[in-house]
């Protein structure tokens, strides 16, 4: 990444936090980050490319933070506790640009992001794994994937809180809390089958990985198009302009989500559009 880039990138990132992502312009990034619009072209194809740089140097940031812990000559158990400590406080120093994202809804809207998230969180996964692994022992590897889900839903829990009021919480005091609770659940798991067993667990990220390759949205309206074709409806032509409509309003730079809402409660009757209204429905955050 070069320095200009960077600085994009920084410049996106305050104006996002404080703007929101869909009110900033690429014109108002280029100006924050002493550019032309054009000159930022060169660096990035749109706005939606940037906000992909963005998270991607936020989980690089993270990653490095963890890594710096690694070669540490400490217990496994310090370590982990010193390692998800930084985890905590790399998010809660993005917590402005994170609220943003959770209050605009712009993960769902992007596939690319979404793929980065899953590609993530399978990766902080292997680490909570591995890490319950070199504090508890290799004879709690067969239920490591559970433990490693727990701790993941108690970090995702208490992130929010930080995310929200950081200055009330003692990051360090909390990681060595969590891996508390944590030693209260391996007493009595230790006793237990596990839940989650690697061939569970690949069967799902096989799953995940399909719906990823085959959600692509355009894929879904050519899919929605030749079945449509198929069909004999009485008001044939209206499910047409409907359609018709749904293609221009996905195809637009900013779909508007109440057009496509509305165009999707058109085909509740068809029972055959059933999965491509409920896929675009998912696509576009839409409940």
């Amino acid at each position: 990444m070069t320095e200009k880039e960077k600085a994009i990138i920084a410049s996106g990132m305050k104006l996002f936090a404080g703007k929101g992502f869909s009110s900033t312009s690429i014109q108002e990034i280029a100006a924050e980050s002493g550019i032309s619009k054009g000159a930022f072209y060169l660096h990035f194809k749109s706005k939606d490319d940037l906000l992909f740089s963005i998270l991607e140097y936020i989980f690089d940031t993270v990653q490095s933070s963890i890594s710096s812990v690694e070669n540490l000559d400490m217990p496994p158990r310090e370590k982990f506790i010193k390692q998800i400590s930084a985890f905590f406080g790399t998010f809660i120093g993005h917590k402005e640009f994170l609220i943003m994202l959770s209050k605009e809804q712009a993960i769902p809207r992007n596939e690319e992001i979404k793929k980065l998230f899953f590609k993530k969180r399978f990766e902080s996964h292997l680490f909570y794994r591995q890490g319950m692994i070199s504090i508890y022992g290799k004879d709690l590897e067969p239920q490591s994937i559970d433990l490693a889900l727990i701790l993941e839903g108690l970090f995702q829990s208490y992130i929010g809180l930080l995310i929200l009021d950081p200055v009330e919480f003692e990051i360090e005091e909390l990681s060595h809390f969590l891996m508390r609770r944590m030693d209260s659940i391996v007493k009595e798991i230790s006793f237990d089958q596990p839940f989650l067993t690697e061939e569970k667990i690949e069967k799902v990220i096989k799953k995940s990985e399909d719906l990823f390759e085959n959600n692509n949205i355009n894929d879904i309206m050519q899919k929605m198009r030749k079945e449509f074709e198929q069909l004999e409806l009485e008001n044939k032509e209206a499910i047409e302009i409907s359609i018709e409509v749904l293609e221009e309003e996905i195809n637009r730079e900013k779909p508007r989500i109440p057009v496509i809402k509305g165009m999707l409660s058109n085909f509740e009757e068809i029972q055959s559009f059933d999965y491509f209204r409920k896929a675009i429905a998912a696509y576009f955050g839409i409940e």
